[in-house]
């Protein structure tokens, strides 16, 4: 993966943006990765990847017997609120 300099990807955000469509991109400050940037399509990808991972999970849960007895409400509420401390 390549890396850059946090003033460079300012300077050339068009190229960075270009460049990113290839690779990941890191983006450092004083030497140190502050973030990631990377093509609208590799993060779906990893967005589904992790879905999939997920659902999995659930799946074999599911396969063990290991249901729950909360409601959809309750399961989506607690999802928000760990989204939330995030």
């Amino acid at each position: 993966m390549k890396a850059i300099a946090a003033k460079e990807a300012k300077n050339n955000f068009g190229e960075l943006m270009d460049n990113a469509q290839r690779e990941p991109i890191t983006i450092e400050r004083r030497g140190r990765a502050v973030a990631v940037i990377m093509s609208a399509k590799e993060y779906e990808k990893i967005k589904l990847e992790r879905l999939r991972a997920k659902l999995a999970i659930g799946e074999a849960q599911a396969d063990r017997g290991e249901f729950s007895n909360k409601s959809v409400k309750e399961i989506i509420s607690e999802a928000k609120a760990e989204r939330a401390t995030k």
